[in-house]
Formats: structure tokens, sequence, C-alpha cells
């Protein structure tokens, strides 16, 4: 702590610092939080001491803010009475977690704050409070919730309407209008694009965003629901499977979403006839389960595949082609498994989704399918 009445203790042995105060002085030095230490003075909580973070965040000296009211310094007019309630409930023995706002050198800052009492008449210290700046997080989460929005919501809509028209003109258009007719289709395909970026933008904010807590699901009637419907809508399409009676998976209803759009992938992007397995099987270990879903389509490009599994950078020309496979890698990851590439044995693709298997769960679910 930036302390006048710091102590140089040493290490008592090889491993671990002496003293368990000098532990806590040793630890609230190296966070990056803002630690403050308080004593409650007729409700007032006074500064007995910060930590070198607090200084390089609220821009403080500490000098100058010991033995004066923390209040005073940091808590702006109007959100006076919020911090005396916090401190009416660390004076009672209560911990607080709030996200507050606060004001230092540079003006107001955005800060999740943890006010812990503290219990010991032998030192002149009420409680702590800790700070961590969430400034710049929570900034950049409106300001992407704001675009994303908007843009989903305007995109949607406009390329409906040139999906719309450019339908109407194709209509109209008859064989001796070959080079206006290819125009027409090739606005078409791009506005149909834009539809199905829209949508995967809605998947994905409802992936994130969902509740997963003790979340388990048989992936077998999920799995095949999703086969027979791509089966209705690409008759063209071989679509095998090779999957047990039931499989029960640390997911929900979501993985729904991931399977369709690995199906929709295979076909969409393969100019020969698709063909299409989905298998499950145990991995390595018991734990864990793997579902693929393999293709003869041409492969993801390796510069793609590298980054969606976070072997290669993001940069303005190595993004990914589109939101399917982020939305299908998203997914994997809310329920804690992880997504891997590989060739398969039908010359394409194999996508794995590797999710951690449910605890001691059973739907019985009966197919028979090749």
């Amino acid at each position: 702590m930036t302390d006048d009445e710091t102590t140089d203790e040493t290490r008592a042995d090889g491993r671990g610092l002496g003293t368990e105060s000098t532990r806590y002085r040793y630890l609230t030095e190296h966070i990056r939080d803002a630690v403050v230490e308080f004593e409650l003075i007729d409700d007032e909580p006074i500064v007995r001491s910060v930590n070198d973070a607090f200084v390089d965040v609220f821009g403080y000296d500490p000098g100058a803010i010991r033995g004066e009211s923390l209040n005073d310094w940091i808590v702006p007019a109007w959100r006076e009475e919020e911090a005396r309630q916090l401190d009416d409930r660390t004076a009672s023995g209560e911990v607080n977690y709030r996200q507050v706002k606060r004001e230092t050198a540079d003006g107001l800052r955005e800060f999740l704050y943890r006010g812990v009492p503290y219990d010991d008449e032998t030192i002149r210290v009420s409680g702590v409070a800790i700070y961590t700046d969430l400034t710049e997080v929570t900034v950049n989460e409106r300001r992407l919730q704001v675009m994303n929005r908007v843009l989903r919501h305007n995109l949607r809509n406009q390329a409906g309407i040139v999906a719309g028209y450019t339908t109407r003109l194709l209509d109209e258009f008859d064989e001796h209008n070959g080079e206006r007719t290819q125009t027409a289709a090739t606005l078409e395909k791009a506005a149909r694009e834009l539809q199905r970026l829209t949508r995967e933008a809605t998947d994905i904010e409802a992936v994130i965003n969902g509740q997963t807590e003790n979340a388990a699901v048989d992936c077998v009637p999920l799995v095949y629901d999703v086969v027979e419907q791509f089966r209705e809508t690409c008759p063209a399409a071989e679509i095998r499977t090779d999957l047990p009676a039931t499989t029960v998976v640390q997911a929900d209803s979501r993985l729904r979403v991931a399977v369709e759009s690995l199906l929709d992938n295979a076909v969409e992007h393969n100019p020969a006839e698709p063909v299409i397995r989905v298998s499950l099987a145990t991995a390595e270990s018991d734990d864990w389960v793997d579902l693929c879903v393999d293709d003869n389509a041409p492969r993801i490009p390796a510069d793609e595949r590298a980054v969606i599994t976070g072997e290669a950078e993001i940069s303005p020309t190595r993004h990914g082609s589109g939101l399917g496979l982020w939305l299908v890698k998203w997914t994997t990851e809310v329920f804690g498994g992880e997504l891997s590439f590989s060739t398969s044995d039908l010359g394409g693709n194999r996508v794995r989704l590797r999710l951690p298997r449910a605890s001691d769960r059973s739907v019985g679910s009966e197919h028979s399918d090749s």
C-alpha cells in the first residue's frame, strides 16, 4: 500500500511471504484494481491508505487524500445518497457489490465497486474498497449494441427490399434479356446473403445472451430434426447419419442453431451434389462427446480456419467469409466445448463440436437411420 507506515518484511521461507499482513500488502500492491483502506468516523469513510493502482486510476496524490473523506474526493454530488447507503451497509457488516460512477482527476469513470467490511479493533480500518475500471468495456459494449441493432435492422429491411424487387425483375425478363437477367440474379444473390448475415447476427446474439446454467439436452433427436428439415428443403443433398439412441450433452436448444449452420454451410458452399454425414461419438474421454459434420465440399480456406480457431489474428483482410462458423464456434464455447476442423473421408471438411457430456441424465429416444 502507498502508506508511510508500511513495513519492510521479508520472506519467512523460499515459497511464500512471511506474515499474513505482508501477503496482503504484497497482493494489494500488485493487483491492477484500485484499493482503498478506510475507517468509518461519524459515518464518513476516512482514507487510511491507497495502493499504487488507485493513484494511477484516480489520479489523486496519496498524501493529499489520506485522512480525508473518500466520498468528498471521488463521489459526485448527485450520487452522495448512493454512497451513503453503501457506507451504511459496510457499517452493518455487509459486503457491497455494485456498478458505480466515480469522479477521478480526469472526470467521471465507471467502476465495479466491492466494499468489504473489516472488523479488527487493533487497526484503524473499517473496510476495504476495491474499484475495477469498467469505463472502456462499458462504453464499447454500448457502442457495439447500438451499432449491432441499428445496422442489423437497417440491413435486414433494405436487403428485403432489394431482394423483393430483383425477384420481380427476374420474373419479367425472358431469354432475350440474358445480360440483364444475369445482373438481376447477382443482385438477388447479394441481397439474400445480406438477409442471411442479419439472421446469423440475431442467432449469435441469442446464443451469447442466453442462460446456460445446468443445461442438458439429448442432442440425438435435435440432430434428427435438423437433418429431416434439410432433407425436405435440400432434396439434392444426400445426408447420412451415424447416431446412437441417446446422447445427453451439456447444452440446450441453442445447439440446434449450430447444427443448422453447419449443414447450411455444407450445402451452400458445395458446387457438386452435396454429401453430408452427421455423427456422434465419445471423444478420447468418456466425459466428452464429439458431434461431427463431414461433407464433400471444397475445403474451408486455411486462413479462415486459423482465424476461427484462434491460431491467427483477425485482420482487415483475414476475418472469415461470414458469420456462420463464428456462430458455431461461439455456440460451442458457450457450452464449455471446443470447435476444430480437419479433412473428411468424404473428401471435404470435417467440423467437430466437442461438448461436455451432461451428468447422469437419460432421455429415451429410439432412432434408426442410414
